[in-house]
């Protein structure tokens, strides 16, 4: 069975590229591409040419995840269990490769509707090595990780980890039984591809954007210290408070982007336990700030 190796790149529709400029590079500290395609630009977070692509046409919601696989054998092997499956996709063509700076990609939907690809061979820039934004003490933890984690919209749980899980290879499980202000109880549902604790989850309950939030890490407790510090002052909204999770016991914070859904900023997680726990809360923190939410039913 062909599986996804990790959550490789993101595309995100966006309408103020001025915003996400300054944002992405004072406050995130990513490196800002612009090629002079007009219609986007690139945020690189080590040597791929990119991790991140800034469609720039208003909608400011989620354009795709990149979903990796080995290489080309395995991109077959996948496009021939998505017709076995009967899970409808197109093969990309050569533009389309071109475009996403890939060797091979498979366009498809998950059963909720998000906008998916899979692809082998990302464009390595190892001429070029990552010139953070601002000053950082550290770097990213990508590599066999990926870029992070997100957390996506799902109107079916159990549809969605049903493909995730027989079509795309990805092991999963509920680790949360999570009380969120408003009275409600949630139990979101993390999906395991590599070494990183979770790459995508799902179970919020309704969201109004295909995404709720975008987790990236640093190999430096110091920089999301930094980070903290320079969205307090820069007034970006933080959706929840520093703290620690329970399940990857990272130590990380929420802030919203300017396209008004969050970036988690984290350090120190640990390897997926590849085992099935759940906790009730998390280690400390983690607070929910209402004003800065623009949820319904909390993050994670």
């Amino acid at each position: 069975m062909a599986k996804i190796t990790e959550f490789g790149y993101l595309g995100v529709y966006i309408s103020d590229a001025k915003a996400w400029k300054e944002y992405a590079t004072q406050v995130v500290g990513m490196e800002w591409l612009d090629e002079g395609e007009g219609d986007r630009v690139y945020l690189r977070m080590d040597e791929w040419h990119h991790r991140i692509a800034l469609h720039i046409n208003g909608k400011d919601d989620l354009a795709y995840l990149g979903l990796r696989v080995a290489g080309p054998d395995e991109l077959k092997e996948m496009e021939e269990q998505l017709k076995r499956m009967e899970v409808p996709f197109t093969v990309g063509s050569e533009e389309d490769c071109d475009e996403r700076h890939v060797l091979g990609l498979l366009k498809l939907e998950d059963p909720s509707g998000n906008p998916l690809e899979i692809f082998h061979g990302p464009h390595i820039e190892a001429s070029m090595p990552f010139y953070p934004g601002r000053r950082m003490f550290g770097k990213f933890v990508t590599g066999s990780g990926g870029i992070g984690h997100t957390i996506i919209r799902a109107d079916n749980v159990d549809a969605s980890q049903q493909f995730y899980s027989r079509v795309l290879g990805m092991r999963g499980t509920m680790e949360y039984k999570l009380a969120v202000p408003g009275g409600h109880t949630v139990k979101p549902y993390f999906m395991h591809c590599n070494d990183r604790d979770h790459s995508i989850a799902f179970g919020l309950g309704p969201m109004e954007k295909r995404i709720n939030h975008l987790m990236v890490e640093v190999t430096e407790i110091d920089d999301v210290g930094i980070t903290y510090e320079i969205v307090k002052q820069r007034e970006v909204p933080i959706a929840i408070t520093l703290g620690k999770h329970s399940n990857d016991r990272m130590l990380s914070f929420y802030m919203r982007n300017p396209s008004g859904w969050l970036i988690e900023y984290g350090a120190g997680s640990r390897p997926a336990t590849y085992q099935t726990e759940y906790y009730t809360k998390d280690v400390w923190g983690h607070e929910f700030v209402e004003p800065a939410m623009g949820m319904s039913r909390g993050s994670l």
